[in-house]
C-alpha cells in the first residue's frame, strides 16, 4: 500500500482509504457483521485512513469503527468524521458553535476517543462558506482539544475554492471520478499551492464504475441508488455522480474497451484518480471483505498510459460533461 501526506495535517496515510458510508446505511442490506469484516479486511490490506459521518446509520458506522479498532488494538488508523447533517432543517443558520460542538461530542462518544483526528463540515449550504464565524468556532474546538484538525466536505468546486481561503481548513473532501472531472481543472492546483489535503469520495460513481450495474439491476428500497436518483433526499450528485443512469451505462460500456482484460474496472477507476498527485486519499466504500481487499489492491497498479488517459478525457467530453461539469 502506497502512502501520501494528508495536506496540512502532516499525517502520512494510505492512498486508498475506507469509506464507511456503506457500513452505516442507505446502501441496502449491509449487516453489522459484514461491515466489521469489510473494515477488518481493509485494515489488514494496509489501509490507514477511515472516513465516516455521524449520520451514517445515525451513528452506526462510527460505533462499528470504534468496536473494530478496540478489538484490534495496536496503532490506530486516522479516522475522519463529519458533522452538520443532523440539523433539521439543514440550513446555514444551524451551523452555530453550540450545535457543532454538540455534534462533535456525540461523535467522540460514538468513536470512543477523547480527540477526533479530523472533523469535516458535512456538505453544508453554500452560504456557510461565507461565514467566518463558523470556522472560528472550529478553531476554538481545536484549542479545546476536541478535534485535531478540521476540513470540509463539499458538493461544488466553488465551495472548495472558498473553503481553502480559511487558514484552518486542512482538508477538502470532494467528488472526483471518471464521470466528475471538473476538480482537476483548477481546484487541485489551488489545493496543492495551499497544502490542503484532498479526500476523494464517490470514486466509483455509486458502483457504476465497477462495471457490474446494468439496466436490469434492482436496488433495495433503502438504497440511495433507488430513492435519491432525482435528488429527493440529498444532492443528486451523490448518487451515480449526478449522471443520468442511461447515459452513464452507455459510457461504462465504452469504457470497458479501455480497461485491461485482467483488471477489474473498479480498480482501474481508482487508479485513474490516483494519477492526480493533488489527491491525498481516495475513499471507496465496501459492502464486504472481498470488495475492501479489491479496492486496496488498486494501490499496486501501474500508472495508466497517456493514450488511455486521453481516451477517457474524450469520452467525458463527448458523453458526460454536458450533464455535470457546470452543475458542480
Amino acid at each position: 500500500m502506497k502512502t501520501r501526506v494528508l495536506g496540512r495535517t502532516g499525517a502520512t496515510i494510505s492512498e486508498i482509504g475506507f469509506g464507511a458510508w456503506q457500513i452505516g446505511g442507505s446502501w441496502g442490506d449491509v449487516s453489522e457483521e459484514d461491515g466489521r469484516r469489510a473494515l477488518h479486511a481493509a485494515l489488514d490490506s494496509g489501509i490507514t485512513f477511515i472516513d465516516t459521518a455521524d449520520v451514517y446509520g445515525d451513528g452506526r458506522s462510527e460505533k462499528i469503527i470504534a468496536a473494530v479498532l478496540k478489538e484490534r488494538g495496536g496503532e490506530k488508523p486516522f479516522v475522519a468524521t463529519k458533522a452538520g447533517r443532523r440539523l433539521n432543517p439543514h440550513v446555514a443558520d444551524g451551523y452555530t458553535g453550540a450545535n457543532i460542538e454538540a455534534f462533535i461530542d456525540r461523535s467522540l462518544a460514538n468513536l470512543g476517543v477523547e480527540t477526533l483526528d479530523l472533523v469535516q463540515l458535512h456538505c453544508p449550504p453554500t452560504e456557510v462558506y461565507y461565514r467566518p464565524e463558523v470556522f472560528g468556532a472550529l478553531d476554538r474546538l481545536v484549542t479545546k482539544g476536541k478535534i485535531r484538525h478540521y476540513g470540509v466536505s463539499v458538493e461544488k468546486v466553488e465551495e472548495a475554492l472558498k473553503a481553502i481561503e480559511y487558514p484552518g481548513v486542512s482538508t477538502v473532501q470532494i467528488i472526483y471520478n471518471i464521470f466528475r472531472q471538473r476538480p482537476h481543472d483548477l481546484f487541485f492546483a489551488e489545493a496543492k499551492k495551499k497544502n490542503v489535503g484532498v479526500i476523494v469520495r464517490v470514486p466509483l460513481a455509486s458502483g457504476l464504475l465497477s462495471g457490474r450495474i446494468g439496466k436490469e439491476t434492482v436496488f433495495a428500497a433503502d438504497d440511495h441508488r433507488n430513492f435519491n436518483r432525482h435528488g429527493d433526499a440529498f444532492d443528486v450528485g451523490e448518487t451515480f455522480a449526478g449522471v443520468p443512469f442511461e447515459v452513464a451505462l452507455e459510457a461504462v460500456d465504452e469504457l470497458r474497451a479501455l480497461v485491461p482484460a485482467d483488471m477489474p474496472m473498479a480498480q482501474f477507476a481508482l487508479r485513474w484518480i490516483l494519477e492526480q498527485d493533488a489527491v491525498s486519499v481516495v475513499i471507496p466504500g465496501a459492502r464486504n471483505a472481498a470488495q475492501a481487499q479489491s479496492n486496496a489492491a488498486a494501490s499496486a497498479l501501474a500508472p495508466i498510459d497517456d493514450a488511455t488517459m486521453g481516451a477517457i478525457a474524450a469520452l467525458y467530453e463527448r458523453l458526460i460533461k454536458v450533464h455535470v461539469h457546470q452543475r458542480w
